[in-house]
């Protein structure tokens, strides 16, 4: 088996394989996302959209294709994909721990539920390949203003809200997963310190990002599915992955409902909307946190 080679061999390998399906893909991609920026004609924006939602997912494909071949895959454990399906608009929430879950999520999810999209911070789009390749698929990108930064200028008030309600307009389009790792960050015990989080395994969920993409699409929305990753031999980074060094991860996919009450309401301009919605999400992440103690602890 090739994840036999030694690490020495394995991430150079790996690392020119990843390289070169991104160019492969990327070029593609790119020219049809000029030809989309070109000839803004609906008929042709949504056939195009479906163009670049066939390339990106055979990128995906071709990468979860080397994981399979280049990884000690000796123990991957995936629970609840019966319960997708490709015909419909989703909200996807997961817990944040590595780079890797991006990819272990596009490895379980590709091709059974629409394209994932996630928000993505405003620095990536700088990334060599990838930025311009997010770009071209319509991610959208989040300016985040701290607090201090609004109050020197009032004007950025809501600039993130107006950028998820274009984003969710355009989702509008072609069926989608809307990706949110509701933590915003990756989980380190550092951050989890200083968050005095209640959770033993996670950091606090910011409700804001999800109640903005169900205020704006929440009629469109089918349901949410709820991703749990765990890695029960501690958190690895994309080099474990590149060297075949990730043998064990557990996913728990469960599809749920959307409660009816938390939509239609204004989470911005409502107290009690807001207090819904945040216990909701605590809710969940409590459930999850129950879950994954109980697999780190298998």
């Amino acid at each position: 088996m090739l994840s036999a080679l030694p690490g020495p061999v394995l991430l150079p390998l790996t690392s020119l394989l990843a390289f070169l399906s991104t160019l492969l893909h990327v070029t593609p991609l790119l020219a049809v996302a000029l030809l989309k920026f070109l000839l803004p004609l609906t008929p042709l924006r949504r056939a195009l959209n479906h163009v670049l939602t066939a390339i990106a997912e055979s990128w995906i494909e071709v990468n979860s294709a080397m994981i399979r071949l280049f990884t000690r895959r000796h123990d991957w454990r995936v629970e609840g994909i019966g319960e997708l399906r490709r015909d419909g608009w989703f909200l996807v929430l997961c817990n944040h721990q590595s780079w890797v879950d991006i990819l272990v999520l596009q490895y379980v999810c590709n091709r059974r539920i629409p394209f994932l999209k996630f928000f993505l911070k405003q620095q990536l789009i700088w990334v060599p390949l990838l930025g311009l390749a997010w770009w071209a698929l319509d991610f959208p990108f989040m300016r985040r203003y701290t607090k201090a930064q609004i109050a020197r200028r009032p004007e950025l008030r809501g600039k993130d809200i107006a950028i998820t309600r274009r984003a969710c307009a355009k989702f509008a389009e072609i069926p989608v997963s809307v990706m949110n790792f509701v933590e915003g960050t990756r989980y380190t015990p550092a951050k989890h310190a200083q968050q005095a989080s209640p959770y033993a395994h996670l950091l606090k969920p910011k409700a804001g990002g999800v109640a903005f993409v169900l205020e704006t699409m929440g009629s469109m929305l089918q349901s949410v599915i709820d991703v749990t990753i765990v890695y029960p031999q501690g958190r690895p980074t994309l080099i474990d992955l590149l060297c075949g060094r990730v043998a064990r991860v557990d996913v728990h996919v469960a599809r749920r409902p959307i409660p009816r009450e938390l939509l239609g309401g204004s989470y911005e301009d409502d107290a009690a909307v807001r207090e819904r919605f945040q216990a909701w999400v605590n809710g969940l992440w409590a459930e999850k946190d129950r879950l994954i103690a109980s697999r780190t602890a298998a």
